[in-house]
């Protein structure tokens, strides 16, 4: 089931807009309804400001609908088993759970699969900020 979303991530990474790092990255999510929302890396100028992958896929899934997320895949060029950065991170933790797998993927697919709650044991909860 994870391939078609590494696929879906690869495909991003494709288009992703890195003159400055030289570092495409692409991620999607999938939701328990099946859709697929991916995203890649968008840099500009005033480097390093910018979306990163997981930004731009859940800006998708925003305007998509949103729904609850099952999946989420990463994958970068250069780089085997890449991680979302810290800011990713809490991003991806503010839509997804805890259990929420995270698949971390080389070119040719998933090397390994953590949960959110590993990558991102002791983030920021709405709930806190009550």
């Amino acid at each position: 089931m994870s391939h078609d979303l590494f696929l879906a991530a690869k495909t991003a990474m494709a288009k992703a807009y890195a003159p400055y790092s030289k570092f495409p990255v692409g991620a999607a999510l999938r939701t328990a309804d099946g859709k697929i929302y991916s995203g890649a890396n968008i840099e500009v100028a005033s480097y390093p400001e910018g979306w990163c992958a997981e930004t731009t896929a859940l800006g998708h899934y925003i305007m998509g609908g949103g729904g609850k997320i099952t999946e989420i895949a990463v994958v970068a060029e250069r780089m085997p088993r890449v991680t979302p950065c810290g800011g990713c991170r809490q991003r991806l933790a503010e839509f997804a759970q805890a259990d929420t797998r995270l698949h971390l993927c080389d070119e040719t697919g998933v090397v390994q699969t953590v949960t959110m709650g590993e990558m991102l044991p002791y983030g920021f909860a709405g709930d806190m900020l009550k």
